[in-house]
């Protein structure tokens, strides 16, 4: 049990709390006094009638001004909270004596060293810690805090070492007692100060990604992007490669500084060297200024080179050279430019099948194959079709200033059976020319345009899944669909297939493509 006893500051005061407890038989574990007028007791548990008159006597005492039961004394709360802090710290961090033994260790130090509490206790500092004379700092005129790097099991850290002062048993002179020991990693130091470098993650807030697929690549890209190295995007067209490009750009540290983008499709040689690297005056004819080139106008940040796969050798050789080191000559001059920039690169080829045709150079491939994102199609991401939809729908809408309009029950199952060859950039064309044809306040499956020969059923794997009766009614559906567009009505559509008006509105029925339209027509 504890008590915390309010009282004068008197002599003898704390005899007589003593005295009560002797006398009762009472057992003391500890007693501390505070300079405030507090003291503190610590006593074994006794019954509550005890309890009851003994808080009675100790109120009697002369000088007691108040007393009443407390959880923890001062010096047990110092401790639970400088443990937890210690627990709670993800750096090693130890305390060392005069004599460099180690005194306390958190658990990320005897993590570290792979030694218990009590084993790591019968070490020195400078047996678990080589390249840092702890004797000297120990033994110095003035110990002052100081900083080093150290190598540790192969691993690099920042070694800040602080003294800590007491004084003496007559209070009189303040002197050295021993030292405080960090071990700060340098890796988990730089990811914090890329993590503190965060600039704007909203882009990839707009970044529609439902599915598993287009999640898990949000995901790697959030991380990636605070990364230096180059770049690589891979996606079809319309997938969205340039906004992913640029959401790890102002994710990252770069995020503040420019953000360029060349198209290297059916560049020639001259106009994409001079757009990459700039040119001096009367490198070109009529050229009568020097120019900047990307590189140097996005020092500090990034520059996107769009379909990189259609490069021509020479470009590719130039942009090798400049990847490794950072450094080339503007078109005209002599004389080096270094500039810091991050490369992302974006194709919708197979760069790999491309350097085994001989089309892209092998080193330069490896180069910027080392940070790469698979951006996957759209017909293998369906479950982001709907959503996409409602944001250009509204999108649309609220630019065009009318109300955004109901979506037809039946759209989703319609825009999911098509294969979307173009991607997110072809639905995103797609609904804003439905939108502007729209009548009415209903977006409907008849008031889409598609192209026909992309509604053919995909004979990929998701195509053969399942039963013959589940293969027959995928291909069934996708057939209806298609034709469904140029036979915007059952009776003129079972005319077409030369079946019954019945069978026909029962099938659209079930595949959910009915849109109750007249049929009268």
């Amino acid at each position: 049990m504890r008590l915390e006893v309010f009282c004068k500051d008197r002599i003898g005061l704390t005899r007589e709390l003593l005295d009560l407890l002797v006398e009762r038989a009472i057992d003391l574990r500890g007693i501390e006094i505070a300079a405030i007028g507090r003291i503190y007791l610590n006593f074994s548990t006794i019954g509550f009638e005890q309890f009851s008159q003994l808080m009675a006597e100790i109120r009697r005492i002369p000088g007691v001004t108040d007393v009443r039961t407390v959880a923890f004394l001062p010096s047990e709360r110092e401790h639970r909270a400088l443990s937890a802090l210690l627990v709670a710290l993800p750096e090693p961090v130890f305390s060392i004596d005069m004599k460099g033994k180690v005194e306390l260790a958190n658990p990320a130090a005897q993590s570290l060293f792979d030694l218990n509490e009590e084993k790591i206790r019968s070490h020195s500092a400078g047996a678990l810690i080589g390249g840092f004379n702890f004797t000297r700092w120990l033994e110095s005129e003035q110990i002052t805090a100081q900083a080093h790097h150290v190598v540790l099991q192969g691993r690099d850290f920042l070694l800040e070492i602080t003294p800590i002062y007491g004084r003496d048993d007559e209070q009189q002179t303040v002197m050295p007692v021993g030292g405080v020991v960090m071990l700060k990693s340098t890796a988990r130091m730089g990811q914090q100060l890329q993590n503190l470098a965060v600039n704007d993650d909203s882009e990839f807030q707009h970044i529609v990604a439902v599915s598993g697929k287009m999640r898990q690549v949000v995901d790697q890209a959030r991380k990636l992007a605070m990364l230096d190295a180059p770049l690589l995007i891979v996606g079809d067209t319309g997938t969205g490669k340039d906004m992913l490009a640029r959401a790890c750009h102002l994710r990252s540290a770069r995020g503040k500084n420019p953000f360029l983008a060349l198209n290297c499709a059916s560049l020639p040689d001259d106009v994409a060297e001079s757009e990459l690297f700039g040119h001096a005056a009367g490198a070109y004819p009529n050229a009568l200024e020097g120019k900047k080139g990307f590189f140097e106008q996005a020092s500090g940040g990034s520059v996107l080179l769009d379909e990189i796969g259609e490069m021509s050798p020479r470009m590719q050789t130039k942009l090798l050279r400049f990847l490794n080191d950072g450094t080339f000559r503007r078109v005209g001059e002599e004389h080096e430019v270094h500039v810091n920039v991050r490369v992302i690169c974006a194709t919708q080829k197979n760069l790999l099948e491309l350097v085994q045709r001989g089309e892209f150079r092998e080193d330069l491939f490896y180069r910027l194959n080392v940070l790469t994102l698979n951006l996957p199609p759209l017909r293998d991401r369906p479950q982001d079709i709907l959503p996409l939809t409602d944001l250009f729908v509204a999108r649309f809408a609220d630019e065009q200033g009318m109300a955004r309009p109901k979506l037809s029950p039946q759209l989703n199952a319609f825009l999911t059976r098509y294969t979307w060859p173009g991607n997110v950039r072809q639905l995103k064309n797609t609904l804003y020319r439905a939108l502007t044809q729209l009548e009415g306040y209903e977006q409907r499956p008849q008031d889409i345009v598609l192209p026909e020969y992309a509604l053919e059923m995909p004979l990929g794997d998701e195509a053969i899944e399942g039963s013959l009766d589940d293969i027959t009614s995928r291909f069934e559906r996708s057939v209806l669909t298609r034709l469904y567009l140029s036979y915007p009505s059952t009776r003129k559509l079972a005319k077409r297939l030369g079946v019954s008006h019945t069978a026909i509105a029962n099938k659209l029925r079930e595949y959910g493509l009915s849109q109750k339209k007249s049929d009268g027509e």
